[in-house]
């Protein structure tokens, strides 16, 4: 175990992805100035907005300091390295601290069929898109979360995708996701494309 200070916000960071942060409050500038000064990892976990928060955060890294402002907030990039495991709540700082513990994956690798099946989804959402996004390596030990990096989807979908202890299940599960997602973004390209060629929406079955 180890003592980590920690982040709640109300959204998930992913292993490898990228995002950035404002940081304004006086004690998490506290926390991100010692995290930069010592080159050391904070945690950043899920806040559920009754002051409590998920078990399941992920390290991160600040990568880059884009801005210090004249209110001394700040404008960073920070990485998600490993996932952890909130054991206990800790006090002593002015921002939240916690015991942690490494998160083990089961034994329990992806269906091949899953992972293709999730690639040429996430292919088809970036065409449908016109997002220029760089491509995962496939053969990458954690393609699961590097396609989630690159999708923007549910709050609860990703906690899920962090918690989950099966590879298998992870791959399986993000298959759905971007399936609902290429749906969703479908339909909503149709309604636009209606909607543009005579000023109307037309109900399915009333053309």
């Amino acid at each position: 175990m180890t003592e980590l200070g920690l982040f709640p916000l109300p959204l998930v960071l992913v292993p490898s992805e990228l995002i950035p942060l404002h940081i304004f409050e006086p004690r998490y500038r506290e926390l991100i100035d010692e995290c930069i000064e010592n080159e050391s990892e904070f945690g950043l976990v899920l806040s559920t907005g009754d002051g409590a928060v998920h078990d399941i955060g992920t390290r991160a890294t600040v990568e880059q300091v884009l801005d210090r402002l004249d209110d001394d907030s700040l404008n960073i990039v920070v990485a998600g390295g490993e996932r952890f495991r909130l054991l206990e709540l800790t006090q002593g700082r002015s921002f939240t601290t916690g015991l942690v513990e490494p998160v083990v994956d089961e034994d329990d690798p992806p269906d091949p069929a899953d992972t293709a099946r999730a690639l040429e989804l996430f292919h088809q959402l970036a065409t449908l898109t016109e997002s220029d996004i760089d491509e995962p390596d496939p053969d990458s030990s954690q393609l699961d979360f590097e396609l989630a990096a690159r999708v923007d989807f549910g709050v609860e979908a990703r906690q899920e995708l962090l918690a989950s202890l099966s590879p298998r299940r992870r791959m399986a599960h993000l298959a759905k996701v971007f399936e609902a997602a290429l749906v969703a973004v479908q339909t909503q390209k149709a309604v636009h494309e209606r909607a543009g060629r005579n000023g109307k929406v037309t109900p399915p079955g009333s053309a």
